[in-house]
């Protein structure tokens, strides 16, 4: 498998951790896991660049490195009210039309938007940027709410920590469900957050503290095999089914349902990648009854049937075994 190669362009001041964010995840090697991607920084000009920190970072790229990028990670983006150098926009706008992935995180959205990337499409950045990026850019679909959107050639996401669960997804979308799980797991993160999730929990009422989901999602997680049911969470929670969807309105930004039902789906792409079972073991493993109902619910959500998915991700070749 060929190596995946990601160039990160900082701009001064960069923000130290959103690079870190796309750093970790494409940069760094972990035990028993294989190098799929090469990671490197470059910057307008070489040398020393001031970071948010108070502290200078020295690149040894410029520009030239974008030629042979195959994702271009822009992490942030501060002056937005300067318009970005005229260099650094051409060079973004050749490696899009070459063909690579550019990748907004937080306020790199700006410059994306500025290159003309983001006209007439959708695209987030942190929720407070949200309304700025609109007014300055009214030609963008901006999306406040959202942690990430992923349009393929293009990619945005919210701020600081949903520029890891962007990166992940992207992970996820080059080599599958297992291998952005194990990565994440090595990073102690969850192993994937939707791109419509909330930015943030919605506030709760004067003198109430949120009640968390952690400890019904975790049960839940372990339990997919089962036949769970929206009404089963309200009573590991103790609420009612409304008290549960308000909760997981609040707190997610997506139903119990539609919640439980991509834990499903992941549940089987990382068995679609990782052994050769047939699609109605796995269906009944994850909890969707029957062959039929994992296909149609999988396409919906993968876009992608499970047996093509096999043939992209999976480690085995079973023949008839794998068959849609």
């Amino acid at each position: 498998m060929s190596v995946h190669r990601v160039v990160a362009l900082v701009l001064p001041p960069q923000s130290t951790f959103e690079l870190a964010c796309a750093a970790e995840v494409f940069g760094t090697r972990r035990p028993g896991l294989p190098a799929r991607y090469e990671f490197e920084v470059c910057a307008e000009h070489r040398g020393a660049v001031p970071t948010l920190a108070g502290y200078h970072m020295v690149v040894h790229q410029g520009l030239s490195a974008l030629a042979a990028a195959d994702t271009v990670v822009i992490p942030g983006w501060q002056r937005l009210e300067q318009p970005a150098p005229p260099a650094v926009i051409d060079a973004v706008r050749q490696a899009h039309r070459r063909g690579a992935r550019i990748v907004a995180i937080c306020s790199g959205a700006f410059l994306l938007a500025q290159a003309g990337l983001l006209d007439n499409r959708r695209a987030t950045t942190h929720w407070r940027m949200a309304a700025e990026l609109a007014a300055r850019f009214p030609d963008v679909q901006v999306e406040p709410d959202t942690l990430y959107v992923d349009l393929g050639d293009v990619a945005t996401s919210a701020g600081t920590a949903a520029g890891i669960d962007l990166c992940l997804h992207l992970v996820r979308a080059d080599h599958g469900a297992a291998y952005a799980a194990q990565v994440a797991r090595h990073m102690i993160m969850p192993p994937h957050r939707e791109g419509g999730q909330l930015q943030y929990a919605m506030q709760a009422p004067a003198g109430r503290l949120p009640d968390s989901l952690a400890s019904v999602l975790d049960w839940a997680a372990e339990r997919l095999h089962e036949p769970l049911t929206v009404d089963d969470l309200a009573a590991r929670a103790r609420v009612s089914p409304r008290t549960l969807a308000r909760r997981f309105a609040e707190q997610l930004g997506v139903s119990p349902g539609r919640w439980l039902l991509r834990q499903r789906v992941t549940a089987a792409q990382a068995l679609l990648e990782e052994s050769d079972l047939p699609v109605e073991t796995i269906a009944i493993r994850v909890g969707l009854s029957s062959a039929t109902n994992l296909r149609r619910h999988f396409h919906s959500m993968v876009h992608a049937t499970p047996a093509t998915y096999r043939r992209s991700f999976g480690r085995h070749t079973g023949g008839s075994r794998q068959g849609d």
